[in-house]
């Protein structure tokens, strides 16, 4: 398609994809006849070269997906055709992981992500006050230790949800981020890149006196509502940068850096054509200053917790590794055990690990750091 898909006109658009869909999905609709089909309405409606490209296109389109490579025998081809992912990314998680699991976390970026609350007042109480105002809620069955305060609903009765339970809508993995923070109740947290302001809204409502800074106030505005709804006097905003802290000195730190966002590509499946591996490098640096800005202002004896919903190493562990051969009064400070089962967490450095082809939620990553001295 010279020129991309916005040229055409809608009409035409629309008759490509019910052929496309005829090809691929449709086996009692023979290929020729949906060509057929499509070539003769696209014909109708735009005249003989909209019927020209419609027969080239579903014909390459037929022959492509009639040569598909099998799952066993060529799993890159396979898992970046069959599965609409970019190869170069399927590639590095094949190198991390084995095929079949790829293939699970191919299959739950393809599906429709499930639309989550966390509760926060008592799980059973709220699920029944939703049913009995006839909203599709549902216990979330995810992995265990996940999901405790959380109800799935169906994503057109969000609103009406929120109006008669107090919460947040949150994936179960943000959740556990907040969860493995594990900080004592009172202790005051600055949250760096907070937009849209969900782990932020959770750690007041927990009883934290927060800081929210975000450098777009047009992003940190998405706060407002939550803090007005839910009464979140404790709740402060304010434009900054993390790189460039406003703030002396913070007892915690949670930094939720920019992050390629592969574990959450289900609620972001355009995004994964957009990631290559110069934006990887790019982000990765990113993080990197913003570490070191933030942990300039924490305390001895304080806090930095760095998170992202990546599930690639350069953004995770790799990371803070390279953080702490920097920074050596900084050392990886496991939350209690009580906090998350222990499943959820990296054997050898505690840090919170979520996949969502294992736990059935939102990829998470993160890393409590304590700082040991000055």
């Amino acid at each position: 398609m010279r020129g991309g898909l916005g040229r055409l006109e809608d009409d035409v658009l629309d008759i490509l994809r019910v052929g496309a869909y005829q090809l691929l999905e449709l086996d009692r609709v023979p290929p020729y006849a949906a060509v057929s089909d499509a070539v003769e309405a696209a014909r109708r409606s735009a005249g003989e070269g909209a019927g020209r490209l419609t027969n080239a296109v579903l014909r390459r389109l037929g022959r492509s997906s009639a040569s598909e490579p099998e799952r066993g025998s060529d799993p890159l081809a396979y898992l970046s055709g069959w599965g609409s992912h970019p190869a170069w990314l399927i590639e590095r998680w094949l190198a991390r992981w084995p095929a079949e699991e790829v293939e699970r976390l191919v299959e739950h970026n393809n599906r429709r992500p499930s639309v989550y609350l966390r509760v926060l007042g008592n799980q059973e109480s709220a699920l029944e006050c939703l049913q009995a105002a006839a909203i599709d809620a549902r216990a979330v069955h995810a992995a265990p230790g996940l999901g405790e305060h959380s109800i799935q609903v169906d994503s057109s009765q969000i609103a009406e949800a929120l109006r008669l339970v107090d919460a947040i809508v949150q994936d179960p993995a943000a959740s556990a981020v907040v969860d493995y923070m594990a900080l004592d109740a009172g202790v005051r947290i600055v949250d760096f890149c907070a937009a849209p302001g969900g782990k932020a809204t959770l750690l007041s409502a927990l009883g934290h006196e927060v800081s929210a800074f975000d450098s777009s106030w047009s992003r940190l505005a998405l706060l407002t509502e939550s803090r007005e709804r839910l009464g979140l006097e404790r709740l402060h905003l304010a434009v900054a940068d993390a790189a460039a802290p406003p703030v002396a000195s913070v007892e915690a730190a949670l930094l939720d850096v920019p992050c390629t966002g592969t574990g959450t590509l289900a609620r972001h499946p355009e995004a994964k054509w957009r990631l290559d591996l110069d934006g990887l490098e790019e982000l990765a640096s990113l993080q990197r200053r913003l570490l070191d800005g933030v942990a300039a202002i924490v305390r001895p004896g304080g806090w930095l917790v760095y998170a992202t919903c990546s599930l690639e190493p350069e953004e995770n562990e790799e990371q803070v590794a390279r953080f702490l051969d920097r920074h050596g009064e900084f050392r990886l400070d496991p939350p209690p055990e009580d906090s998350l089962p222990a499943e959820h967490l990296r054997r050898d450095d505690g840090a919170l690990s979520l996949m969502p082809q294992r736990h059935g939620v939102d990829g998470a990553y993160a890393a409590r750091l304590l700082r040991v001295s000055g």
